[in-house]
């Protein structure tokens, strides 16, 4: 029943309670939760407090550093040589580890590991270094990573995230040229030169990684996580996203590299690859086309950092595969220096194109006897001949006729004996002497007998590989000499011109074209052989002299060049062995320096091949023969993929009419 209070304008029920009654149920309601409340706070703060308190504090942020990926590095047609991929490591921060027996043995079997060694791995940090993370594995495969993921929720303390890890695509290809990259040691850490470093990253200690850090390195990003108990992340305050590091655009060719490299492995698999070094270069511009140093090493074994043991085993091999042969080898030039001299006889006109020399076999200066190479002598040669076959005694003549001074001035001239100005660091100047050397260094007069052992290239002559490529490319171009050029430009990540290397300084040597024409003429004698005539003039039936070059001859394609052989040790130490009987480090070294198309040189190539133990015809002019044919077929097919055939004009009338009907 509903009635109406009429004086107030209230409607009530008659099932309300009354007024006097409402009062009290609210209030004790409200005491009731006021009640409530204290006890949950009393549990929260007196019972519970200590334990809250401790999970509270272990509730962290944990700043992550975000590595940004390097550079890439790429062939001057874009190919990758050096990149970064995704790799995903394990690591241990020691102050969040609550059970450490327990979580080193779970994570022994989880990387098929020994436990106790990951525990003595992350030993007993205290102080700051407690917080800092210890890399257990760097580099997971997919099935192990899924074990420690599964795993992962139940073992506080270990943590796994996702950085890049530098690749090298062709593996030990082009390594002494790449270099490599590893942590950063305490004492560059502390020399000022890495200020913004941190320890644990990696910065790149050989080669171009080395010289170009700064513009490969890229800029690290960080990222706050706010992180439970467990070490579990709980969310993500701030990120900030690293940016990659720039990339480096080379000259050199991978075409060529990957031929080059492949020249020196033995074909017979019972006996080792060969040793020594390859470079070559592009005559018209400086641009270094392929660089080798062998033996080598695979820099991806060293890309999450140096691993101890694989250190030590290059350490310890006697070859040094970690030495650079294509800069810092220096070598006696042997008989590849005859073509300096030639020039400097020319120049300086000591001989012509008429000139002529008896070889007996021998030349006698004082009570000395020095022998040519062939016991039987070449009989009369001029200095096409004496080149094509490599003629010691025209040689020895000509160079005490010229003077060691003379000699060295030209050896210089060309780039011998000095710093290339390569932008790479590591290389050696070689040395090419003089009367002042000798007087200053060794406290002694020269001698005419040093003169003799100088001008074929032997005696305290040292060049390296590269600076004996650069002399042929320049012989070969004229006279020309450019500084060596590696670095074509650099490029940020996304591809934008940070700066283009400018085109390699040249220095016009001004020697006489005919100078070079006769001595070039020599030099395709020494591999496509003489008859008596011009240079490539064959006709049917004529008879062919080789040279001792002929096994670098590429098909449609002339090659200028010279063999060189250079003696390690003193004949008289190992003339009575057979030549398989001498120890392999008392052999002696091949050489070949060559340039083609003899007539418009597009490439130019010097060859070291250490202690072949046969002459630098058999030995190293077979590596540049593959070299050099590689790259004319190279060449072809790139003409070929771009040529345009342009219609004939009755083709173009014939479309016409056609599409007018």
């Amino acid at each position: 029943m509903i009635s109406s209070g009429i004086g107030d304008g209230r409607l009530t029920s008659a099932n309300d309670p009354p007024s006097e009654l409402r009062l009290p149920i609210i209030a004790l309601f409200m005491v009731a939760a006021l009640v409530v409340f204290v006890l949950r706070l009393f549990q929260l703060q007196i019972l519970e407090g200590a334990d809250l308190a401790s999970r509270s504090e272990r509730n962290s942020v944990r700043t992550v550093l975000l590595e940004a990926p390097r550079g890439d590095i790429v062939d001057r047609n874009g190919r990758v040589l050096a990149t970064s991929r995704p790799a995903y490591r394990v690591q241990v921060i020691p102050n969040e580890v609550r059970s450490p027996e327990l979580t080193f043995m779970v994570l022994g079997r989880l990387l098929d590991r020994d436990g106790v060694e990951l525990a003595e791995l992350v030993g007993h940090p205290t102080g700051r270094t407690r917080f800092q993370p210890v890399v257990l594995d760097g580099d997971l495969d997919y099935e192990t990573r899924a074990r420690v993921e599964t795993h992962r929720y139940a073992l506080p303390g270990v943590v796994t995230d996702m950085r890049p890890r530098r690749q090298y695509v062709e593996g030990s290809r082009a390594a002494h040229l790449l270099g490599m990259i590893g942590e950063i040691d305490s004492s560059e850490l502390t020399s000022g030169n890495f200020a913004d470093y941190r320890s644990g990253e990696v910065i790149g200690k050989y080669g171009l990684e080395a010289g170009l850090e700064s513009h490969l390195r890229g800029r690290a990003g960080g990222r706050n996580i706010v992180v439970d108990v467990a070490g579990q992340e709980i969310e993500v305050i701030d990120e900030i996203e690293p940016v990659p590091g720039g990339r480096l655009v080379l000259t050199l060719d991978v075409d060529l590299q990957r031929a080059a490299e492949d020249a020196f492995r033995s074909e017979d698999p019972t006996q080792p690859d060969m040793m020594g070094a390859l470079v070559a270069i592009d005559p018209r511009s400086g641009d270094v086309l392929a660089l080798v140093s062998r033996p080598t090493y695979d820099p991806n074994a060293f890309a999450g950092g140096i691993d101890p043991k694989a250190w030590a085993v290059l350490m310890g091999d006697e070859w040094n595969p970690l030495r650079n042969r294509a800069l810092a080898g220096q070598y006696p030039p042997g008989s590849t220096y005859k073509a300096i001299v030639a020039i400097a006889g020319l120049s300086e006109h000591k001989i012509d194109s008429h000139t002529k020399v008896f070889c007996p076999g021998s030349y006698r200066l004082g009570r000395r006897v020095y022998r040519c190479w062939k016991k039987g002598g070449h009989g009369q040669v001029d200095l096409v001949a004496a080149l094509r076959d490599s003629c010691d005694v025209y040689f020895y003549h000509l160079g005490v006729d010229l003077g060691i001074d003379t000699i060295a001035r030209y050896a210089k001239l060309f780039g011998l004996g000095q710093i290339s100005g390569i932008t790479m660091a590591g290389e050696r100047s070689g040395l090419i002497p003089t009367e002042e050397w000798k007087e200053r260094n060794r406290s002694e007069p020269w001698i005419k007998g040093e003169t003799v052992s100088a001008s074929i290239g032997q005696g305290y002559n040292l060049v390296t590989p590269l600076q004996l490529a650069n002399a042929f490319a320049t012989i070969g171009n004229g006279g020309h000499l450019h500084t060596p050029r590696i670095i074509d430009r650099l490029e940020t990540w996304d591809g934008q011109l940070v700066r283009q290397e400018p085109a390699s300084p040249t220095v016009d040597l001004k020697i006489d074209p005919a100078v070079l024409g006769l001595v070039r003429d020599g030099l395709v004698a020494v591999v496509e052989g003489t008859s008596g005539r011009p240079a490539n003039d064959f006709s049917p039936g004529t008879l062919r002299i080789n040279g001792t070059g002929s096994r670098a001859r590429v098909e449609g394609v002339t090659v200028a060049g010279k063999t060189g052989t250079t003696q390690v040790v003193r004949l008289d130490l190992v003339k009575d062995l057979e030549p398989d009987q001498i120890p392999i480090r008392y052999r002696d070294h091949a050489l070949f320096a060559a340039f083609a198309p003899a007539e418009n040189p597009e490439i130019a190539i010097a060859v070291v091949v250490e202690h072949a133990g046969k002459g630098g015809g058999a030995a190293a002019a077979p590596i540049a023969q593959r070299v050099l044919a590689r790259y004319f077929e190279t060449e072809r097919e790139r003409k070929e993929s771009t040529e345009v055939v342009a219609p004939s004009t009755d083709s173009d009338a014939a479309a016409v009419a056609a599409h007018e009907e």
